[in-house]
């Protein structure tokens, strides 16, 4: 990957944090080095980010079942990005670590805007048609809501692993 920035002497391009959002999949997870090449450059601040989508329910007499299972993901999830970040951390770049719940797109959006995020890099799964047009795209919405430059990075698929 080649950036190239023109730097004038009134303007300086510059990505002091950069939002990377993951859902916990090994596709979301490909995002990482194109923001970690960015950090290096710029001596970025990395936050790694995952929106809690929680469980939905009628009210019922489950309701704490429910919510402790929201509460499990919630720790599963704050894990996944600690061990994630513990990565980025031993190639030594800055990474904080942040879990939210809500509607991912509107969630992305919204901490970018109000958190002085300079660019958001996530990865886009690669589908077309009808399936993008029945389940939407997180990252497409993320790209026509933000206020601030998305790099898309189209995910590769992962083989599965053959057992020996």
């Amino acid at each position: 990957m080649l950036i190239r920035l023109e730097r004038t002497k009134k303007t300086r391009v510059m990505y002091k944090r950069i939002l990377i959002p993951m859902d916990g999949s090994p596709l979301a997870e490909q995002a990482l080095p194109h923001a970690i090449a960015i950090a290096e450059r710029f001596q970025s601040e990395l936050v790694l980010f995952r929106v809690l989508i929680p469980l939905s329910r009628p009210p019922t007499k489950a309701d704490a079942a429910i919510q402790r299972a929201n509460d499990t993901v919630a720790v599963y999830a704050r894990e996944y990005l600690e061990r994630v970040a513990a990565d980025v951390q031993e190639r030594g770049f800055t990474a904080q670590i942040i879990t939210i719940v809500g509607r991912p797109h509107w969630e992305i959006i919204n901490y970018a805007e109000t958190n002085q995020v300079d660019l958001i890099v996530m990865c886009t799964r690669g589908q077309s048609g009808l399936s993008r047009w029945l389940m939407g795209s997180i990252s497409d919405r993320v790209v026509r809501g933000a206020n601030v430059p998305v790099l898309m990075v189209r995910a590769q698929k992962i083989e599965p692993r053959k057992s020996q």
